[in-house]
């Protein structure tokens, strides 16, 4: 970790600038707002759930919160209840918080603050699945075989409340310690058998280390933050949530799936080829999904492979249907290796909303509203715009970040690892502080040396090492 002195005037002009040179939309519009008023007086529903014993995972100060979850034992699986914020309850079809929704798509996160998708007396308060406030959701009533198969799957519409609230290093923190909680057990029971199914499904996640921005009083750290396992746990609830509403899609024929193609064998030969030259065994018959899940990234040369890996996640994309599903690779994301379906961040993003109202008039046996049969198709193109400015937001702001923590430090060496190499130059990832950069010299994909900083610009957010 490294931090920023207080955040100097121009790191801060250079977060104004990014959201104004990608065009973010800043303050809500009056009548937007004023819509957010009198939905919050929104009805309950009359189906209630109160008695069942809600809790939540999430970075801890979070307020928007998207998903709860109650688990049980049902014979030699489970029973998982997934309640999912309502957010429809108070954005109607039509509204002006629709339209100003769709005009943002997602949350946009900065160092120095968030742009919510919804004003925040929704997404922090009244449609947040805070604990021990009722609160309309989507509750999933998803059961599990002995192996953690969803043998069923409904959703309906109901009240809740949220009787815990947890985070992740703490949770992680219980189960190491021993004598957990059953809910949180369970979790983790669950989250191991879904693990299991993925990689016997072929599945693939991309296990690259989290290089995070970290606000304390009024001071920017950079860190690598690696993933507890009860994070992928977690995980593995929401994306079996999403296969079994992409299902439900499918079977009713309307909908809209999140879906990415399978790697080209091409990528993944290339990404064999650069693992033996690293010297890091990949065993014949072993699937990239396996072989990437197996990596140590304490090591530099594994950390190196997974960079390179990324080639094989490209190609994500939203596919809306109506009438004639999708089938074989059209309808499946690769890296979870079955049909799969945003339907658990409604509060966070934009195209979550559809595909809950989607998949509870299927389980209803009601027809699928016209206003929201139309709305499917336009959703591809706006959360393409909208996921492509978010990135570009983080990225430039990471950028920023970078440079501020590196600039006293010009002429200085660090330690890294070749973690990039192309026709356009390498780069390199430093050990500390959490730092990847361009990096100018003859060096090869791998390497572990030092490198001397060349040049770093806050306002041109420009970062460049050489070989030392």
């Amino acid at each position: 970790m490294l931090r920023v002195p207080a955040p100097s005037t121009d790191l801060r002009a250079a977060f104004d600038a990014i959201r104004a040179e990608l065009d973010v939309p800043l303050a809500f519009p009056a009548e937007v707002l004023a819509a957010a008023e009198e939905a919050v007086r929104a009805p309950l529903p009359a189906r209630d759930l109160t008695d069942v014993p809600f809790f939540t995972i999430d970075p801890p100060g979070s307020m928007d919160l998207d998903q709860a979850m109650a688990l049980e034992r049902d014979g030699d699986g489970h029973r998982v209840q997934y309640a999912i914020a309502d957010v429809p309850a108070f954005v109607a079809l039509g509204s002006p918080l629709d339209a100003e929704a769709r005009r943002r798509g997602v949350t946009i996160y900065a160092p120095d603050g968030r742009t919510p998708l919804h004003p925040p007396v929704l997404s922090e308060d009244a449609a947040s699945l805070l604990p021990d406030r009722e609160r309309p959701a989507f509750v999933w009533d998803l059961r599990l075989d002995g192996r953690g198969v969803v043998t069923s799957a409904t959703v309906a519409r109901a009240r809740v409340r949220s009787r815990a609230r947890h985070d992740y290093a703490s949770v992680q923190a219980t189960l190491d310690a021993g004598g957990a909680p059953e809910e949180l057990v369970l979790l983790r029971e669950i989250g191991e058998r879904r693990i299991a199914l993925e990689r016997e499904r072929g599945g693939a996640e991309l296990p690259m280390p989290a290089q995070e921005i970290e606000e304390h009083d009024g001071r920017y750290a950079l860190v690598y933050r690696p993933q507890v396992p009860v994070e992928d746990h977690n995980a593995q609830i929401s994306l079996m949530t999403g296969s079994a509403a992409a299902q439900l899609m499918l079977d009713g024929g309307i909908g809209i799936l999140r879906t990415m193609p399978p790697p080209a064998e091409e990528a993944v030969g290339q990404l064999r080829r650069q693992a033996r030259a690293l010297g890091v065994a990949w065993p014949d018959g072993v699937a990239h999904g396996a072989f990437l899940r197996s990596l140590d990234l304490a090591r530099p040369e594994h950390v190196a492979i997974v960079h390179a890996a990324r080639r094989l996640f490209r190609g994500a994309a939203y596919t809306a249907f109506d009438g004639t599903a999708p089938t074989g690779d059209d309808a499946r994301h690769a890296g979870v290796a079955a049909p799969y379906a945003h339907v658990t961040a409604p509060l966070r993003r934009l195209v979550d909303r559809f595909g809950l109202l989607v998949c509870a008039a299927l389980c209803a046996g009601e027809p699928v509203p016209e206003d929201l049969r139309a709305a499917l198709p336009l959703l591809p193109d706006l959360m393409r715009a909208a996921d492509r400015r978010a990135s570009s937001v983080e990225r430039a702001c990471l950028d920023a970040v970078e440079a501020a923590v590196l600039a006293p430090r010009a002429g200085e060496t660090f330690r890294g690892v070749v973690v990039g190499r192309d026709d356009r130059g390498a780069q390199v990832q430093l050990h500390d502080p959490a730092v990847v950069a361009p990096l100018e010299g003859d060096v090869q994909l791998g390497d572990e040396l030092d490198v001397r900083l060349v040049e770093a610009d806050v306002a041109r957010r420009v970062v460049r090492f050489a070989a030392a």
